[in-house]
């Protein structure tokens, strides 16, 4: 994967990819979120779940699939890199919240709960592309 750093274009446009991902990912989940606590009532909570989730689950497989490719071109650097080490870390906490957001069927009970755990998922994801973005300056 050292080919990766040698060809001009090659990061620059997995980052656009991982940063596109991101935007899918997390611009879907604050849709929702904003849905949850009130902004556009019209819109039915369960389809626009459907749809944003979906949508959120392809941003993230793209920033997945895009930040392996990234990882693999100079992973010595990025493993002692703080800020990657805790955005790794908070990437874990983020998908234990949503596996807990899901087994406990919180997006149909929409209690208390639910939306602490909504707002806990924008507050890591607010977080995890913090250090993405600091990961270049450590």
């Amino acid at each position: 994967m050292s080919g990766l750093l040698g060809h001009p274009w090659a990061y620059p446009a997995l980052e656009v990819a991982h940063i596109l991902g991101i935007a899918l990912l997390v611009g879907n989940l604050v849709l929702l979120e904003l849905r949850v606590f009130g902004r556009g009532a019209a819109l039915p909570v369960q389809e626009l779940a459907r749809l944003s989730l979906g949508i959120a689950g392809a941003g993230f497989l793209l920033a997945a699939a895009s930040g392996l490719l990234m990882f693999s071109s100079q992973p010595q650097e990025l493993i002692a890199n703080r800020a990657f080490t805790l955005k790794m870390l908070l990437l874990l906490l983020a998908g234990c919240n949503a596996a807990a957001f899901h087994l406990r069927g919180s997006l149909w009970k929409l209690d208390g709960p639910a939306r602490a755990q909504m707002l806990v998922s924008t507050a890591l994801w607010i977080a995890i592309v913090a250090c993405g973005r600091w990961i270049a300056y450590r």
